[in-house]
């Protein structure tokens, strides 16, 4: 199955999946390949472009997010663009590694060989359980091999 634009359902779905299994190895330097030399960010509030910086983020990321957990799914697509909405759970470094969860969504652009070239995330994060204690984690004792099996609740979508 092509992984290029133009995308249909199915090969954005699979996009999206594809996706998803990468960031959860957390390793930057596989990462980092599925975009372009150039590619443009925006995360949050953090704007910049190039593998250099992408890798740099990344380490920086998941220095801070520990125990990260990512589910992505499929929320529109065009001829090569696709919108995702996603959930990630962590423990966070800088506040005494209390459990997170980030809501979000991203919007990416590819170019004709199926690399992403832009790459504009917004997210929020709220803490999980009293206090950040982790209690009602959706991911807690799965892999990244599981988390497509966990119903997430209607009123978290």
């Amino acid at each position: 199955m092509s992984l290029k634009p133009p995308f249909t359902l199915q090969t954005a779905i699979h996009k999206v999946k594809v996706a998803q299994g990468l960031w959860n190895t957390r390793d930057p330097h596989r990462v980092v390949l599925a975009y372009t030399p150039t590619c443009i960010w925006r995360n949050r509030s953090h704007f910049f472009s190039g593998h250099p910086s992408i890798i740099q983020f990344l380490q920086q990321k998941w220095a801070k997010e520990k125990n990260y957990l990512l589910r992505k799914e499929l929320f529109a697509f065009t001829d090569n663009k696709i919108a995702v909405q996603f959930w990630y759970e962590y423990q966070d470094v800088l506040d005494g590694m209390k459990w997170k969860r980030c809501y979000g969504i991203e919007h990416w652009t590819f170019n004709e060989e199926g690399k992403m070239e832009r790459r504009m995330m917004s997210g929020n994060d709220v803490q999980i359980g009293n206090d950040g204690d982790g209690k009602g984690r959706w991911f807690e004792g799965l892999g990244p091999e599981d988390v497509d099996g966990v119903k997430i609740p209607e009123g978290h979508f």
